[in-house]
């Protein structure tokens, strides 16, 4: 890198966003005054060449990644979160910065493969979220079977899954639409039951909420309960569920539609098929188990197949992990937190990346049957 005239304040700003610190805080990392950090991300003047060196150490970024034109960032009004009163603002912003490096691996993708259109229609109109979430169903024709892998679902339906890091474990999920494509962010710390229903449910925001904005009124109860019922449909439920349950029958059913002992324990109230009092009996006995934090009769994680086929493509082309990161000025790692980690286990090697005569059109396989 050419130091001086390329350096960009936008991105100093977003890489300290992206590692949830203040100024203060990245001033007191790098030995500088808090006014020398605000004049850098203001623009007012440059960093010396020592004092980048030292910027790029702490905030975990390549030097390259301070040059170039600016990130467009992801803003907290246009975001729905699935839980915001777990976060503070620096976590908020960590993950928000995460989104912003994914819009940067998103458009590199897409300059070199086809992905599938996005499918999702607006469902605002429905009456309730359960109807959307069965009109949802109709139309991508799912009936009543239950969701086989809901990141494959998403993907085939052409939404952008992507997940988040290890240092945004305390943010849920969250989803956006970026001009006509939706984008799903999940936290794969999760057992896969609780993050297939935090897919779902940012999945009943981006139909239900797209010209609402993620700030409408009760957004995260109907989010909810379109997730509810986009996981298990009233009919699947009635046909294969036990009336008046047992906690070990919810561990044995809730296989059928991999969700969690809890979802289905609160479908079924919502249902009718348990009363108020043997709900909460329910609860008592599942938190008594640890089930709150541990779920027992955990399904296999969910990954991408898109980042899977994209990946292996690449391979072929000899194209390495350490060669994506370069050319979007991230360490690996940052690539590895987003993308399920294992999708790039794959590109190995020191092998040339050869250019591709055309965009592969990708062939994904929803997830929606069995």
């Amino acid at each position: 890198m050419s130091y001086g005239a390329e350096f960009n304040p936008n991105r100093l700003g977003l890489a300290r966003r992206r590692r949830g610190l203040t100024k203060r805080k990245l001033a007191e990392l790098i030995g500088a005054d808090v006014r020398a950090v605000t004049a850098y991300e203001s623009g007012e003047y440059k960093p010396e060449r020592e004092r980048l060196l030292a910027l790029a150490d702490q905030l975990h970024f390549p030097v390259q990644f301070f040059v170039g034109s600016d990130v467009e960032e992801v803003t907290p009004d246009v975001v729905s979160f699935r839980s915001m009163s777990k976060m503070t603002a620096g976590q908020r912003d960590a993950a928000l910065g995460a989104g912003a490096v994914a819009l940067m691996l998103n458009e590199w993708i897409e300059q070199r493969f086809e992905l599938p259109a996005a499918q999702l229609p607006d469902l605002s109109h429905e009456s309730s979220p359960a109807a959307a979430a069965a009109a949802l169903r109709r139309i991508w024709g799912l009936g009543e079977l239950p969701i086989k892998n809901m990141v494959h679902l998403l993907e085939a339906r052409g939404v952008r899954v992507f997940s988040l890091s290890l240092d945004t474990a305390h943010v849920d999920a969250y989803s956006m639409w970026h001009a006509s494509t939706p984008f799903v962010f999940l936290n794969t710390i999760k057992s896969c039951e609780r993050s297939r229903f935090d897919a779902a449910h940012e999945l009943g925001h981006l139909v239900l909420h797209r010209h609402a904005g993620p700030k409408v009124k009760d957004a995260e109860r109907q989010a909810n309960e379109f997730a509810s019922a986009f996981l298990m449909p009233e009919g699947s439920v009635l046909a294969n569920a036990p009336v008046m349950a047992t906690v070990d029958q919810l561990v044995s059913h809730k296989v059928f539609w991999t969700v969690s002992v809890a979802a289905l324990a609160y479908r079924l109230k919502d249902l009718k098929l348990v009363n108020e009092w043997h709900y909460r009996s329910l609860c008592i006995e599942m938190a008594q188990r640890g089930y709150q934090k541990s779920e027992p009769n955990s399904a296999p994680r969910e990954t991408s197949q898109v980042f899977q086929k994209v990946f292996a493509a690449l391979r072929e082309d000899g194209m390495t992990r350490a060669d994506i990161a370069d050319q979007l000025a991230v360490h690996v790692n940052e690539l590895d937190e987003l993308v399920f980690g294992l999708a790039l286990t794959a590109l190995v090697g020191d092998a040339q990346a050869q250019s591709r005569p055309r965009r592969p059109v990708l062939q994904v396989i929803e997830g929606g049957r069995d």
